[in-house]
């Protein structure tokens, strides 16, 4: 069963490599971030398990592919929110949102934000400043971060049930991008991104891999986009 399951793991990685673009294969395919993506038997056992997580009749995974002004996080909340306006309580409901690609800064503290500039890495402006953010907006917001000061963030989220998760291959290609952009060592920047996470974000494979298991648990598909 061992072998079948490595296996099957280097079949899912080579389909990530065959799909990635021209400008992300020659950073995925580095032997300096080769080893990054490697997500050994105990990892994938625990990401399996996150998704037994997944509870009541209405389930839903948000694809928060890109930040689109923090609606990858508002959508998982007005889910709730209807929900709950329709009869609903928060037991009986799963929204989970899966941070990938551009979104993945949604999932980091805001003291990596600051460090390696995220926010104008990733195209995240501070409404109040209107210059890239310096912070992750939407862990914990503050005044003016949403456009209604009813939306909760990701911490206040996942105390309702909500369910966040982030894309391994992403931190790792746009960790390698940024340490080579700032002559800095690729092992220690995705270190310090995959140390970052906020607690109760899992780190799954790949986004892609999460929204499929999300499927299979019985949860509809949305594209966060605005």
């Amino acid at each position: 069963m061992r072998t079948k399951n490595m296996n099957s793991r280097r079949k899912f990685m080579g389909s990530v490599l065959m799909g990635a673009t021209a400008s992300t294969f020659s950073i995925i395919t580095n032997p300096v971030h080769a080893n990054m993506l490697e997500f050994d038997d105990k990892k994938m056992t625990e990401a399996e398990d996150w998704f037994e997580n997944i509870k009541g009749e209405h389930r839903i995974v948000y694809d928060g592919s890109t930040p689109h002004d923090g609606f990858p996080v508002i959508w998982n909340w007005a889910f709730y929110l209807s929900n709950n306006e329709t009869g609903s309580s928060d037991d009986d409901i799963t929204a989970m949102t899966v941070l990938r690609h551009n979104a993945i800064p949604f999932a980091l503290k805001s003291e990596v934000w600051k460090k390696y500039k995220l926010g104008e890495v990733f195209g995240v402006n501070d409404n109040a400043t209107k210059a890239p953010s310096l912070r992750n907006p939407y862990y914990e917001p503050m005044e003016g971060d949403f456009p209604m000061p009813v939306i909760q963030g990701i911490k206040d989220m996942q105390q309702r049930g909500a369910m966040f998760c982030v894309c391994n291959l992403a931190l790792s290609v746009y960790s390698g991008v940024v340490a080579q952009k700032m002559g800095l060592d690729a092992k220690e920047v995705y270190q310090e991104w995959l140390d970052a996470v906020q607690p109760g974000i899992h780190v799954v494979p790949s986004g892609v891999w999460a929204l499929g298991r999300a499927q299979k648990k019985g949860c509809g598909y949305i594209f966060a986009g605005n």
